[in-house]
């Protein structure tokens, strides 16, 4: 189960995935930045000002607006039922 599938509700306005840009990998909506990429940078000590200036196609609203969806997930009570579902 992808945190994806996870979360039905996950608005659109920050995150889409079509098979057509970057073969189906979550991407900033409007982008063809993988989202992946703002937890790389973020993991890597890089600030989001800097995400930001590396990727201008990416708003700030979109990266809080994923920042808060991923905060939610892995906050979430059912956070166990993700872990257990991955093999």
């Amino acid at each position: 189960m992808s945190v994806l599938s996870y979360n039905k509700n996950i608005p659109e306005k920050f995150i889409i995935s079509n098979k057509e840009i970057q073969n189906g990998q979550p991407v900033f909506k409007g982008t063809r930045v993988p989202v992946q990429t703002l937890f790389w940078h973020l993991e890597k000590g890089i600030s989001i000002a800097d995400f930001l200036k590396d990727y201008p196609s990416v708003k700030k609203a979109q990266v809080l607006g994923v920042l808060k969806m991923a905060n939610k997930i892995f906050s979430s009570e059912k956070l166990n039922n993700i872990y257990e579902n991955i093999d």
